[in-house]
């Protein structure tokens, strides 16, 4: 149903409008406001906020149309206004119309006329609201899509390559907050996120500082994507920031946060992964690379960053490493050498 304010200051014209569209008003289709001046009609839109047109006259007592019209974007900016004046008022109609007016129409009132109109101005005030919606819901949907996913939704016939994937070389890392657990057993559930919130704010910080993307949040671990030249350096770097920035932060509820980190890099299958059929779908990246990563932060301690030794020969020029030996991770056969990089 379409709330329409009416300003005009004919004692007639409220009557008069009942009667011509009693069926649209009895099938819901359309809901009138009725005020008698301008000064009344601003009362009228602030009692009213969700009318979406407004039908003024422009000759009325204590606030006239045009007087009116320079104050509705403030007081209701996604309505849209006709206005309502003689014929021979065409200068005040253009004045008017360079004030914001939608369209107008003319008196004496052709009723068939006005509907056209008014079906025409909410036609474009239901456009109108729909793309701010459509902004809004964007804007939220950053906060919980990673940009890949906008990305790969806009660059391709996204309907169509729904499942489809591709091989990449990445640097995968797995960043868990330890003992976290324990503090969720003994405080308020409030209190328990605001804290995780406020300890991923610094992870997810250092990860867009490397140029990394959070692939998702797992309880009170995050596993984070780092593409491009460098990779690798790039996630021990978060890596090392993330650990020196948490463990600096002032000891809350009797905790002073710690990291264990495990970082893994190689080729990885990206893409949407779920059910097409349930419309629930996971944009992120899978493989062996990414299984590894996870075991290794399993594996490490607190403050630990381990990587494997495939990745420590690519970067022990530049970071210092020591050898943990060979471990035996879940669900691996052979055990994998493991170092952990100290600084």
């Amino acid at each position: 149903m379409t709330k329409i304010l009416v300003a005009d200051d004919e004692p007639d014209l409220e009557t008069l409008i009942r009667q011509k569209f009693r069926q649209k008003i009895r099938e819901q289709h359309y809901e009138f406001v009725f005020a008698s001046n301008g000064k009344d009609a601003l009362t009228k839109l602030e009692q009213h906020p969700d009318i979406a047109v407004v039908l003024s006259d422009i000759n009325m007592p204590e606030m006239d149309g045009l007087t009116l019209l320079t104050k509705l974007n403030e007081v209701s900016p996604m309505s849209k206004t006709v206005m309502v004046s003689a014929y021979g008022d065409m200068d005040n109609i253009r004045t008017a119309m360079n004030r914001g007016a939608f369209d107008f129409v003319t008196k004496p009132v052709n009723f068939d006329d006005l509907e056209r109109t008014m079906e025409k101005t909410i036609q474009h005030v239901q456009l109108m609201r729909q793309t701010l919606q459509a902004i809004k819901e964007n804007d939220i949907l950053k906060m919980y899509v990673d940009a890949n996913v906008l990305n790969f939704m806009s660059s391709r016939e996204y309907e169509k390559s729904l499942m489809a994937n591709e091989t990449l070389e990445v640097s995968v890392s797995f960043i868990d907050i330890c003992g976290f657990t324990a503090i969720s057993e003994k405080e308020k559930a409030d209190t328990v996120v605001q804290l995780l919130n406020h300890y991923f704010d610094v992870i997810v910080e250092e990860i867009i500082a490397q140029n990394g993307t959070v692939d998702k949040f797992m309880g009170d671990c995050v596993m984070a994507v780092f593409k491009g030249q460098y990779h690798l350096d790039r996630a021990i770097d978060a890596a090392l920031a993330i650990r020196n920035r948490l463990e600096s932060l002032p000891v809350e509820l009797s905790y002073t946060p710690k990291v264990a980190i495990g970082i893994n890099s190689g080729d990885v299958i990206s893409g949407n992964i779920g059910s097409a059929t349930l419309k629930r779908l996971d944009f992120t990246v899978i493989g062996d690379v990414v299984n590894t990563a996870q075991r290794l932060q399993a594996l490490a301690g607190h403050s630990q960053i381990l990587i494997t030794e495939d990745c420590y020969e690519k970067v022990k020029q530049s970071f210092d490493c020591v050898s943990i030996g060979k471990q035996t991770l879940k669900n691996k056969e052979a055990p994998v050498h493991v170092f952990e990089v100290v600084n």
